[in-house]
């Protein structure tokens, strides 16, 4: 049976299929989705998976925070999952294979073990986290955080989108407002499968990522406080304009940020002015503000940064500048026995690999903190993603398809 095991591959078309069966629910002009969470897209998409888990005979269950989980029985089903998964919502100019891979290759995973009539001793579930993107309602990662402690389920249900829609309203227009506590049960491992997000497996034209961790995240709303005041009369030297603090701030925080590390990132992801005229000079601006690095040290080194900065400013421009930290996702390291089960199966596959950290976050970082984890990047091209021209090669889907069953295997073991 160890034998038959090693050999079994999953198969890459169906796989294919399935994504693009997928890309169709939400699907944009340019190529991309556009299933952000809770929507009614999100809640078909949901729906498409759930059947597709039903037709082998899985067990279904959803939890408060709308997190899915699709379990098939080990031969002892006392002991504890192997978990794998990610998520089905998109950012709203995303694109095929961000997230929806890493729920679909463990969904093949299953039906590979279904067809082959293969059971492992430990019970396999795939896991469907809620928002994950954080697009329409902040924070990212809201439902695998309530899920593992990180909020609060009360927090979760009271996001809100910019419409003033909260999450636990819209989980129960959608029909995902499940019963289930969000909060986990003891757990053998969990991994999940992801494109990279980024450039450095294309450029070193290797197949696969052996994620080791993830680099820390902070996000800030930064206000900036001005006078709103008539375009036309006002001349530049008498005002207090948010919109150039605004700028010089960006100025000075690039500068350095980008002086400090190369494995520094700052991101100014979304802006807002008030009152948004055109002939007027607006009264306040708000700066969505990304910070990444790593290490411990690096994120606070460009956390403190951020805070002096904009005192130099405020004092520079006579604007008012608030900085109110959003979220915080620390540096995270996976587990060291779930790494070299990734790494066993890379070897036994002969797929070109490399040892990585994640630059992006992932559902996987407050997975970590309640059980052991690790992650399997693919390549994507020109590392572009959270882009409607995202675009994965259907062989690299395959590939980390097959070593994420192999390595699920060897946490779980065969009956």
């Amino acid at each position: 049976m160890e034998n038959t095991a090693q050999t079994l591959r999953i198969n890459g078309r169906r796989l294919w299929d399935s994504l693009m069966e997928m890309a169709r629910i939400g699907a944009t002009p340019a190529g991309g989705c556009n299933r952000q969470a809770l929507t009614d897209d999100d809640k078909r998409g949901r729906d498409l998976f759930v059947g597709w888990c039903q037709e082998i005979g899985c067990e279904i269950r959803v939890d408060q925070m709308g997190n899915i989980f699709a379990r098939r029985a080990g031969s002892d089903d006392s002991l504890a999952p192997v978990i794998t998964g990610s998520h089905l919502d998109t950012q709203p100019t995303g694109g095929k294979f961000d997230g929806v891979y890493g729920v679909l290759a463990g969904l093949e995973v299953l039906r590979t073990l279904a067809e082959q009539g293969v059971q492992t001793r430990a019970p396999l579930e795939v896991v469907v986290w809620t928002n994950e993107e954080g697009a329409r309602f902040s924070p990212a990662m809201i439902g695998s955080g309530v899920w593992a402690g990180e909020f609060s389920l009360e927090y979760g249900h009271g996001r809100a989108d910019k419409a003033g829609k909260t999450i636990g309203e819209e989980l129960e227009r959608i029909g995902y407002l499940g019963e289930e506590p969000a909060r986990p049960k003891p757990i053998a491992a969990a991994f999940e499968a992801h494109i990279e997000q980024g450039p450095i497996l294309e450029k070193q034209d290797q197949v696969i990522g052996v994620v080791t961790g993830v680099q820390g995240i902070r996000w800030y709303d930064v206000t900036f406080h001005g006078t709103p005041c008539h375009a036309g009369p006002t001349p530049m030297a008498d005002r207090r304009d948010p919109v150039q603090a605004l700028s010089l701030l960006c100025e000075r925080l690039y500068g350095e940020v980008k002086a400090y590390s190369d494995d520094a990132r700052m991101t100014c992801g979304d802006l807002r002015a008030e009152p948004g005229s055109r002939n007027t000079v607006p009264e306040k601006v708000v700066l969505a503000l990304d910070l990444r690095h790593p290490q411990p040290e690096g994120l606070e080194h460009l956390h403190r940064t951020l805070y002096r900065l904009a005192e130099q400013v405020e004092e520079a421009t006579g604007v008012t500048i608030d900085v109110r930290e959003e979220w915080h996702s620390p540096p995270v390291a996976f587990d060291e026995d779930c790494i070299d089960a990734v790494d066993r199966a890379v070897q036994s596959l002969g797929y070109s690999h490399r040892k990585m950290v994640s630059g992006a976050g992932h559902d996987s970082v407050y997975v970590s903190r309640v059980a052991p984890v690790s992650m399997i990047f693919v390549p994507c091209a020109g590392g572009l993603s959270h882009n409607e021209a995202e675009s994965a090669e259907a062989e690299h889907l395959e590939a980390g398809a097959n070593v994420l069953l192999q390595a699920m295997l060897d946490r779980a073991g065969i009956a």
